[in-house]
């Protein structure tokens, strides 16, 4: 059996059932149209994929300040008798460029309603409009305000997580790499999803998986040359974490990847040089799945599976039992 084919063997069906799905719809790629278009086609695609939305109490729309004026966010506090809960300031995918607090309402909703906990979801600044480190300085100011505003939102400050998928795990990186340069807000958790970790460097699986498994090499280049001012930027660690001088002293980590995803080496870099550094981390990687599925609840059952070990690996690797 070839390489090829026996990686296709290990693909889980629903996955490539959509892949064969969206080969057949013949759209156009979204690197290739404007970014107002991609945008529009990202949220109508995730919307017909996303899971059935999980029932919380309240949602709440918020309006953060932020660096270069106010940013909105998304509330999200299931039915608990608990007043404090744990919270996670979530950042959305995207490749920077596109996604928003409707993109990953699902995603949300169901970390909320499973944990329990309150979820804050931040519409960061997107690229080309904003260039880095715009969305970074985002992240950054929205989990300040949240550490700020804990009693407001019913967030204990003790039990304060960072997360996000793809886009939205680097942010989630780097805002704990910020925080503890700058000494506050103390975070009890990082939850990296598929993150990009290395915008300066092209893995072996970005050889092996860049064609054909939903991301592809091609709209990576395209995605980190909208994002950065130039190719210098790919060096910065605020861009790419995973170049970071020092991992030692940050929260505990849950990094989850998936096998058939370009992205999968440098998140399963950044998860080994976090366990080098002391850092309590649990890894894993769903190896039959393709970048992006934790959006993709409907049409692939792993989702639901992935934001179980989500919540699990907080109430374990938290500094608090959640």
């Amino acid at each position: 059996m070839r390489v090829a084919d026996a990686d296709h063997a290990r693909l889980d069906p629903q996955a490539r059932a959509l892949i064969e799905r969206i080969a057949a719809a013949g759209a156009a790629p979204l690197y290739t149209l404007a970014a107002p278009e991609a945008r529009r086609a990202y949220r109508e695609s995730r919307a017909a994929l996303a899971a059935a939305p999980a029932h919380v109490e309240e949602i709440r729309e918020l309006s953060i300040p932020g660096p270069a004026g106010a940013l909105g966010a998304r509330l999200y506090r299931p039915r608990s008798g608990e007043k404090s809960l744990p919270g996670v300031v979530y950042f959305h995918g995207g490749g920077f460029i596109y996604g928003d607090l409707d993109t990953h309402d699902a995603v949300c909703r169901g970390i909320a309603q499973s944990a329990p906990c309150a979820v804050v979801s931040v519409d960061y600044r997107l690229a080309p409009e904003h260039k880095f480190p715009a969305a970074v300085e985002d992240a950054f100011g929205a989990t300040v305000w949240v550490a700020a505003n804990s009693g407001a939102l019913g967030i204990d400050p003790a039990r304060l997580v960072v997360a996000g998928d793809s886009a939205g795990g680097n942010l989630a990186a780097v805002t704990a790499l910020t925080a503890r340069e700058r000494g506050a807000p103390a975070l009890a958790m990082q939850v990296l999803v598929y993150p990009t970790t290395d915008l300066a460097a092209e893995s072996e699986s970005v050889s092996r998986f860049g064609e054909g498994y939903l991301l592809t090499r091609e709209s990576m280049r395209w995605m980190m040359r909208t994002y950065l001012r130039d190719e210098r930027d790919a060096a910065d660690w605020r861009a790419s974490p995973l170049r970071a001088g020092n991992f030692s002293r940050l929260p505990p980590a849950y990094v989850l990847t998936a096998g058939f995803d370009p992205l999968h080496d440098e998140g399963k870099a950044y998860a080994e040089r976090l366990m080098q550094a002391g850092v309590p981390v649990t890894y894993e990687c769903l190896t039959g799945q393709v970048h992006g599925f934790l959006v993709m609840g409907g049409v692939i059952a792993a989702a639901g599976h992935a934001i179980n070990r989500i919540v699990q690996a907080m109430r374990s690797l938290s500094r608090r039992s959640m």
